[in-house]
């Protein structure tokens, strides 16, 4: 199965949606995501004052991007091909052109810790025109936002585009001239189109699932779900809040897991002096005491996840960031197997 991830790219009128929409039909079991732009409520007083609506309008576009990308992109690729009108990358390229000062510095810390939770294109497909081209493109379609759109900003975007691409080093970048080409109304320009991608996803070999990164693994998690449906439960049974209440309540579960553990380290040594070896003895004691174990682990999951709530911590965010950190991290030998050197 084709699964690969294809965002085609490049600046404002240069006809991305467009393209996306009808490369759905050139590749088989091709989805298609679009950038819902028109939502930002920012946008239209943006393009008549960028100074002063910039970094509202730049972090609306982020995290809308990131939810809409979050769960979409990793869906669709397990059905087949995705193509998209925008990369999540890209959003940080309008930041730098919009952003100064701490503005911009908030705004990177933010686009970091989300970035790392977006799976990236195997195939950036850059259209690419001339400014004149593209101003009389802007101007045809007549979106009421873009109407005092400043050509400059254009000049500036386009430069933009042309420095991040150039030193794009994780993704591969297919780069198509638009000037002439018309593949909404002539068929042949879109078949040219849709075989230069699959020349270039072709050069990259089949697709393959996605490695188990720690990195990798972390980005496929649903805390975020759980959390939601602890407040939701909570709300419903009018459960008590308090922070140290549910931490007591948590050292119970602490104390019902070390029960089970108990029970399998003494069951172990019992079934060694009885002639098993060390491993059967492990794996009979496990498979006696797991099912109370598993009950007894999920019900401390669920009072860590109840104090994150009750104390306003994103759980995902956290173990996210913490489980990055220590991946880097030298730990105690104590920590570690013996080597088999």
């Amino acid at each position: 199965m084709n699964q690969k991830f294809v965002a085609i790219e490049g600046v404002i009128g240069v006809g991305k949606t467009t393209l996306t929409r009808l490369l759905q039909n050139k590749f088989e079991n091709a989805a298609v995501l679009l950038e819902v732009f028109e939502e930002n409520p920012f946008l239209a007083g943006f393009y008549k004052d960028r100074e002063s609506l910039a970094f509202q309008t730049q972090l609306f576009f982020l995290l809308s991007r990131y939810h809409q990308q979050h769960e979409a992109v990793p869906n669709a690729l397990r059905q087949g091909m995705l193509i998209a009108d925008y990369t999540f990358a890209k959003d940080e390229l309008f930041a730098w052109l919009n952003l100064k000062d701490d503005e911009l510095a908030m705004y990177g810390r933010v686009h970091a810790a989300l970035g790392e939770k977006i799976p990236k294109p195997d195939l950036i497909v850059y259209l690419q025109a001339d400014h004149e081209v593209i101003m009389r493109r802007i101007a045809l379609r007549d979106r009421p936002y873009e109407r005092d759109m400043d050509p400059e900003y254009i000049r500036k975007l386009a430069s933009a585009y042309e420095a991040w691409l150039s030193n794009v080093q994780d993704t591969a970048v297919l780069t198509i001239n638009v000037n002439s080409l018309d593949y909404l109304s002539d068929p042949d320009d879109l078949n040219h189109v849709a075989t230069l991608i699959q020349q270039a996803l072709d050069a990259q070999g089949p697709s393959s699932p996605p490695a188990d990164t720690p990195l990798k693994l972390l980005q496929n998690g649903r805390l975020p779900d759980f959390q939601t449906f602890h407040r939701q439960l909570d709300t419903a049974k009018n459960f008590d809040p308090d922070l140290f209440f549910n931490y007591i309540l948590l050292t119970e579960e602490v104390g019902e897991v070390a029960s089970e553990l108990v029970k399998i380290w003494g069951e172990t040594k019992q079934l060694v002096g009885n002639g098993r070896t060390p491993d059967e003895a492990h794996q009979l004691a496990l498979d006696k005491h797991r099912p109370k174990l598993r009950s007894e682990l999920a019900d401390l999951l669920a009072y860590t996840l109840k104090i994150a709530n009750y104390a306003g911590i994103d759980l995902e965010k956290a173990y996210l960031e913490k489980m990055q950190t220590n991946i880097g991290r030298t730990w105690p030998k104590e920590r570690t197997l013996p080597s088999q050197e």
